[in-house]
Formats: structure tokens, sequence, C-alpha cells
């Protein structure tokens, strides 16, 4: 029996269950895994169910049980399930063989006295039958006479079942007296209390389950087998159906925890327009895409829970892996191959602020099949999609979308809550089949340029700025490469700039360090845009602080800036999990917003005013409206230097006075008094002194002459990447036999192969991490610093060979498994590849 057998309700059910974080799954035995029999003991279960159940036990997350009323004993000798099964026995009063010996005397003889006179009532009744357990007696009267079983019902409810201290539990064909105060409800919640459940799913069939099924609330499940009254949620027929349902259950708890096979981080291909963005697989499955905004709830999520998550595959019908996949050179439209088929997938780039369009056309000589699974809002509210002549319509959100797709016959099915659309297409030469996404519009119409024209216009908008570009002579495909990638982080409109293009791609495969990087950090927009405007680009440095001037204009002072904020240049909201989304491969939380927006990072001011500098030369002019933000800048370095802070990588631990937040506040000054010296603007008399002060307490403090090192922050011995500005800023000359050292004590600690390690301290959080991309750009230009050009470049080439096929970088490396790990692509890896290709040009 499959799982298409079981209603469309029940389905959504069992769907919406088995993505709860925490799964208690718990079922009676009788009636439930094995079938009825006339003799007790030849009660096996079925084989499919005992598989499932062993199954989800084994699953992350997930706790199975059996409560039975059966003797504990009993229960384990005849179901043979394993340890990782909990197995509750006699209702609930059994939770292991020894609990007899937890019995008081009391309880021990009023088990006694219960025994002999449920043995006096049954004698010469032929088919009755005592069980004698740890903590009761059971009367079994199924084998019996009509006649002598309600005789015997009747003596025993008269009799022993009302004594002190006697719990009675009547089932079918049996009565069943307790020392123990329990039911399978109550025991259904010790499971629950111990496990930590977030949502328990419980299955049986006897009038004694129903305790279990008053206790059932909220996002947990019940399933009745048979007949009979019931405050189940669901029925079924028969022990086959409840094997069915627990291995749809198996399946469904398996994909929603890991996710099917989930593409290396690496190899993922980011789509942009001027304002959103989208990531596609090597085998061109539309994986992530959030609408309206980058920073928005996400349409297709399967890239942290696989299908049912949302996703839109185009594949060949015969199936096969694809030959390759590129980015057209120049653009962001990117072309997956397959022998005898070509999809090409591009971004409207400068679509209404509303939408977003994107394009997929099918073209070659083999049949395509393509599903088109929407699940807006995190796949959190049912959808429904609709046919129209011209494509696609989804109803069920607040946003408009559809597809257009002339010509495609489109199958809609149902797994109760969700619609997916599957097609078979034939492309005809010449004639490829185009599918057109607009997110933000029921508008079905044909677009008023043919497909072919507008692909040309997408890619001329990113070819023709990417040919203003400088290169240098190192790498220079691959630098093109990253500037288009930081390009396409860049929402056009405002001027903010993405870290990344993601949330919740793990640090860690399986852990918790899963962050939300979709905003715009004053720190990391200011980085990137240091790396355009070195390449000759400048408008979107200019953007970029009109967006800041922006964020400045409503608050009392720089002083007051949060790390990060919205796109918009608006405050964050609180940082929440997405429960219903288990992660990229397991790896859970998934989390919107971002906790860091409340911290204080004092080294924001000194990438904004090198920025400053940095157009400035370019430009040969210094704007008024910037001196004065950098005069700020510099006032509050002047009124906040000194204090401890939570420093560059947002430590979740107690502030810290950071050898890096120093530096950085050290260069915010210096920078100042070069740019006022330079453009002729006044320099408040205070600032080389103070810029002095700085230094000097970083080179004594922030000095450790134990680790030969300038270490983290000056309260510890621990080592820090960060800590290499010392010298990469020029606070201390570069041949300084002390910079020298640092550079070699943070290789030696924090170097491992191809990547280099933020540090190896604890800051709070439980797992690890992989090592950073930036940071092993920091690493090469030290050593292009002090003399070690071949040790920087050997760095540089191992750099450039983490990059995925497409050329794009996520944040981190495992240099022990070989996994790239974090979100992705992200700007500061594109960033530091950009700046060492620059210096080993040089």
């Amino acid at each position: 029996m499959t799982a298409e057998a079981l209603s469309a309700e029940l389905r959504r059910a069992i769907m919406q269950i088995a993505r709860t974080p925490r799964l208690l799954i718990a079922c009676d035995y009788d009636g439930t895994l094995a079938p009825i029999t006339e003799v007790p003991d030849e009660a096996r279960p079925l084989a499919e169910s005992v598989g499932a159940l062993r199954s989800l036990a084994a699953l992350h997350e997930t706790t199975a049980g059996v409560i039975s009323g059966r003797a504990l004993r009993d229960l384990a000798t005849l179901s043979r399930l394993p340890a990782e099964v909990h197995l509750v026995g006699s209702h609930g009063s059994e939770f292991d063989i020894g609990f007899v010996h937890d019995l008081d005397d009391a309880a021990r003889e009023l088990h006694d006295r219960i025994e002999t006179e449920l043995t006096r009532i049954v004698d010469g009744a032929g088919g009755a039958e005592l069980e004698v357990k740890p903590a009761g007696v059971a009367v079994h009267v199924r084998r019996a006479s009509r006649e002598d079983a309600a005789r015997i019902v009747n003596e025993v409810h008269n009799g022993p079942c009302t004594w002190d201290g006697v719990s009675v539990t009547d089932g079918k064909e049996v009565v069943e007296l307790s020392v123990v105060q329990t039911n399978k409800g109550s025991a259904l919640d010790t499971l629950r209390h111990q496990v930590g459940a977030t949502a328990a799913f419980f299955i049986g069939d006897d009038v004694t389950d129903e305790k279990a099924f008053e206790q059932l609330t909220g996002p947990d499940l019940g399933i009745k087998v048979g007949d009979g009254d019931t405050l189940a949620h669901h029925r079924v027929d028969d022990t086959e159906q409840v094997a069915t349902i627990l291995a749809f259950l198996l399946e469904e708890r398996r994909n929603w925890l890991y996710g099917e096979q989930a593409s290396p981080i690496e190899r993922l291909s980011m789509l942009a327009s001027a304002r959103s963005v989208a990531l596609l697989t090597p085998d061109a499955k539309l994986t992530w895409l959030a609408h309206p905004g980058p920073d928005s709830a996400a349409v297709f999520a399967d890239l942290l829970g696989g299908d049912g998550a949302g996703h839109f595959t185009i594949a060949p019908h015969r199936g096969g892996l694809p030959l390759g996949q590129r980015y057209l050179p120049g653009t962001m439209t990117v072309e997956t191959r397959w022998s005898r088929l070509l999809v090409t997938d591009y971004m409207e780039p400068e679509s209404p602020a509303h939408r977003t369009d994107i394009l997929r056309v099918i073209s070659g000589e083999a049949t395509a099949e393509v599903v088109f699974a929407p699940r807006p809002e995190f796949g959190g509210v049912p959808v429904r999609l609709v046919n129209h002549e011209e494509g696609l319509q989804l109803l069920g959100t607040s946003e408009a979308f559809v597809l257009r797709s002339p010509g495609v016959r489109w199958e809609i099915t149902s797994d109760g809550l969700h619609d997916t659309a599957t097609a078979l297409v034939q492309p005809e030469p010449g004639a490829p089949v185009v599918l057109e996404l607009r997110c933000g519009t029921t508008d079905l119409h044909p677009h008023e340029l043919p497909e072919l024209d507008r692909r040309a216009q997408a890619g001329e908008y990113w070819s023709t700025w990417a040919g203003t570009l400088k290169l240098p002579d190192v790498e220079s495909e691959l630098v093109a490469r990253s500037a288009l990638t930081l390009r396409g982080l860049v929402h056009a409109d405002t001027g903010g700039v993405m870290a990344a293009a993601t949330t919740s791609l793990p640090e860690e495969i399986g852990g918790v360090r899963n962050w939300d990087y979709r905003y715009c950090w004053i720190r990391d927009g200011a980085m990137t845009m240091r790396e355009l405007v070195t390449l000759g680009t400048l408008d979107e440095a200019e953007a970029f602080l009109g967006w800041l001037h922006g964020v400045l204009s409503t608050l009392a002072g720089p002083e007051r800036l949060h790390p990060l904020y919205t796109l918009a240049g608006t405050q964050l909201g609180a940082e929440a999990v997405i429960d219903s989304l288990p992660g990229y491969k397991g790896s859970r939380p998934v989390r919107v917003g971002n906790l860091a927006n409340h911290q204080v990072q004092l080294d924001v001011f000194g990438p904004v005013v090198e920025l400053v500098m940095t157009l400035a030369e370019a430009r040969g002019d210094l704007r008024n409206e910037d001196w004065q933000m950098v005069r700020a800048m510099a006032e509050a370095v002047s009124g906040r230097w000194d204090e401890p802070d939570h420093g560059i990588w947002e430590e979740r631990h107690v502030p810290r006075h950071r050898v890096y937040s120093r530096v950085m506040c050290w260069q915010t000054l210096d920078l100042a008094i070069r740019l006022g010296e330079i453009y002729d603007r006044e320099i408040p008399a205070g600032w080389p002194d103070l810029r002095d002060e700085i230094a000097a307490d970083v080179l004594e403090n922030g000095w450790n002459s134990e680790v030969k090192a300038y270490t983290t922050a000056y309260d510890g011995t621990d080592l820090d990447a960060a800590s290499l500005f010392v010298g990469l800023a020029g606070l201390l000359d570069p041949h300084d036999e002390r910079f020298q050292q640092t550079v070699t004590a943070i290789e030696a600690e924090l170097r491992s192969g191809a990547t280099v390690y933020r540090y190896h301290r604890d800051d709070g959080l439980p797992g690890g991490e992989g090592g950073f991309h930036l940071c092993a750009a920091w690493l090469i230009e030290a050593y292009l610093l002090t003399g070690r050009r071949t040790e920087a470049e050997e760095l540089f080439d191992q750099l450039v060979d983490a990059a995925g096929p497409t050329g794009l970088l996520p944040e981190q490396y495992d240099p022990v498994a070989e996994r790239s790990l974090g979100n992705h692509p992200q700007a500061y890896s594109h960033i530091g590849l950009i700046r060492c290709a620059r210096l080993l040009s040089r």
C-alpha cells in the first residue's frame, strides 16, 4: 500500500507534524503494530511497521515509543524492537524492567491481594485468563463464553476495582487493575517531557488509547485504528494502513531533517538583477529565491529544506547529469548543459521595484521535465495553482505570482497543503520553450520584446558595466566574476549591499552557527565598495555613501550607528527561527534577522573613512557631506575609542578591549587627518595627539610577550587573524619585528592548509566552524608586506582553487572535509580575492 491510499487530509497532517523540530512518535501494540489474535502470545508486529519505527527512532531529534497494556517483558519479547525505541508497558506503569523494585511494601501487599481475589473470580471459567504484571493484574475474557465474560467483568468492577489504591483500565475484552496510578495519557506526557518534544504523534486502536488522545493538543496528531468513538483527529482501517502511515512519516521526516542530496555550497550559481538575487544548483534547480526583496521570506527554499520547501526544476526527462554550467562571459546569465538540452537562466535586471522576474529558456532536442513548486513565506501558507491559457497563477498568498508558459500543458497535484505543477516540454529547433516567473504581478500577457532581445539586454546590462573595470593581470577573469558578484549583491534602488545572498548556510554541517547575512553591514558594505572603486567603478560607492548618509540622518550621530541595517536603511526586526525548515543538510536552526544588530562594534568607522579616502582619490575631490561624515566619525572615535566592544566577529560574549577595533579607531583618525591635509579641510587640534595616543595604547597593551604576537585583546593570550591589521593598516611598520612575529604566530596557530581560521577560542557559541577566505586573504597580504611572496602566491592559488566551477566563493572552507561552508556567495570572500589579485599584480 502506498501513501496515495491515505486521504489527502491525513497526508497533509502527517507532512505538517513531520516538520516539527523535536518529534515524539508513540503507538499502541496490539491492534496497531500487530493484528489482534485469538492467542495473545501469537501477536507479531508487521515487519514494515517495525522497520519504519526503528528508522524513525534513529533520526535526529526524533523519538519513537510503544505504549502498551502488555507487561513490559512480554512487550519486549513479542515486538523485538531495538533499544532505540522506548517500550512502556502496563499502560504506563512500567518504563523499565526493574520497575517492580520501586513498589513499596503496601503496594506489594495490595498487588498480592488483587491477584488472589482475581484468581478466585475466574476460577472455573474456561478461556478466562489472568496476566500478572509487575504493577498490576489484567483479566482477559476474550476467549471466555459471553456469559462468563459478563459475570467476571461485573464481579471485578464491583469488587477489587473499588478498593483503595487500585487504578482501573478497561480495554477491549480486558480489565486491568494496577497498584500504580497511571494510564497511557500520563505515559505519553512522561515521554514528551523527557525528550522535550515540540509535537507528539500517537496511533492506537483500544479504548485505553483514548487517554493518550485526550492529551494531544496544538500541533499534536492522533490516529485511531478501527471503529468506535474516538478523540483522535483521523481514522484508518487496519494495521496495514498503520505501516503505510509510519513509512510515509519516515520519508517526510527524513527529507525534512536532512534534505535530499544537497549541492555543495560553492557549486551554486547566483542570478542577479538590480535589486534581487536567486540561486541555481549545478543541475538547473532554482533552489533559493526571496520576494519582494532578497531579505524577504523565501518563495523557493529548497536550499534549506529540500523539495518540500519549494523549488523550480528543469531537467532532461530521461535523467542524466549535466555536462557543465557556466556564466556567459561578463554577464549574470547562467547556462546549464546536457548532451541534447540547454537551460538558460537570467533575471530581468531593471524590472519595476515591486517585481522579481526570472526567465528560464529551454532549448535543444531532448524532452525536458519541469517541476514548479512555489512555497511562499518559507512554505508557511497553503497555496493553489490555477491553469490559465498563458500559464499558471499562484493563489493563497498576499504577494502575486504567475508563471507565463504559453503552450505548456501542466498537470497540477496537491500534497494536501500545496500544489505542484509538472510538465513535459519538447523544444523545437529554433523555437525554445520560454518560462517566465513573474513575482509581484498577475499579468500573464506577452512581453513587448522577443526573448532573445531581452536576453541581449540583460547581458548588456552587466557586460557594459564589467567592460569599464580595470582588471589586474593576475586571475583577471576570476576578479571580473568577483566584481560582478559584488555588483549583484548591491540593491540599486537604495545603494545598500548584502553581505551575502543567503541565510543560514552553516559554518559547521549539522551545527547551529547559521546566520542571516542578507543585510547591509556598515563595515562589509564599505569594504565592498572600496574594492569596486579600486577596479575603476565609482557609482556603486557613491550610492552606498548616499545610503549611509540616509541612515545617519535618522541618528543623533555616528556613535549611535548599529552594525547593520536592512537594504532600505531601516533597523532590523528581532532575530527569529523558521522551525518549519530543517536547514542545509540538517543544520538548524534556520534564522531570519540578526542579533548583531544590537552590538557595539567600534571598528566600523575605519572602513568607512578608508572608502571616503579611496573614492576621493579616484574622483580627485572630497565632497563636503562626506567630509562632514568623516569629522563626525572621528569625533565618535574620540569619545568612545577606549571602550570594550564586540568586534568584527560579533562574538556573543562580553565586550573586550580588542586590538582590531583599536587599530580601526586609529585608522579613522589617521585617514581623517590625511584627508584634511590633502583636501584643505580644517583639522581639529586634538586629532593628531589622539591618534598618537591610540597607537601607543595598541602597541603597548596589544602586544603579548608570552606568545610574541599582537593578540585578540588586551586581556588574553588568544590570537585573532584580524590582529594582522596592526601592520596591514599601517599603524606598525610591516618590517617591525613585532609584526613579523605576529604573522608567524597567526600562521602557526590559525592557518590550516588552504585556509585561515578567525580564532580558536571559546566565543560563547557551541560547535565549530571552517576557516575564513577573508582571513586567508589577510594573511596573503601580510606575507607580501613581510617579503614572503612565495608563500603569498601559494596561499592565493589555494584560495582560487576553493572557488566553485562558476567562480563563486562562500564564506568559509573546511580543510579537513575539503568542503565549503557558510553563506554564499559571500562579499568578504570576493573582496579578499580581488585585493590579493591586485597586490600580486604589482
